[in-house]
């Protein structure tokens, strides 16, 4: 039972991970076509439900945890990985985007 509900929550949430990134996020920042805000704005919304999903799959790790379904745990284990992953990603990216042109980093005025 643990491996038949593990296979398939891990597929589900790997697949909204990845078409969110795609469609959620790509083609809002194509429809932009350059406006900064409108992809910053889509880049924050974009974070923000990368969190909540993390939120939740930790959530239900510790409940597979609990009830000792070891492969459910490992799945959304995994899938925290990922959503940590891109939550990083996505950091560093906003970062290099918003650091001031000849700017060095970690100098008292940037």
């Amino acid at each position: 039972m643990d491996l038949a509900l593990a296979i398939p929550l891990f597929l589900l949430e790997t697949a909204w991970l990845v078409l969110d990134w795609m469609f959620g996020l790509g083609m809002e920042v194509w429809a932009a076509q350059g406006d900064r805000e409108r992809i910053d704005t889509a880049s924050l919304a974009h974070t923000e439900r990368v969190w909540v999903l993390l939120v939740a799959v930790l959530v239900v790790a510790v409940l597979a945890g609990i009830f000792r379904a070891r492969w459910t745990l490992s799945a959304h284990l995994l899938v925290a990985l990922l959503a940590g992953g891109g939550l990083v990603i996505a950091q560093h990216e906003w970062d290099d985007n918003h650091t001031p042109p000849g700017c060095v980093r970690y100098s008292a005025n940037c």
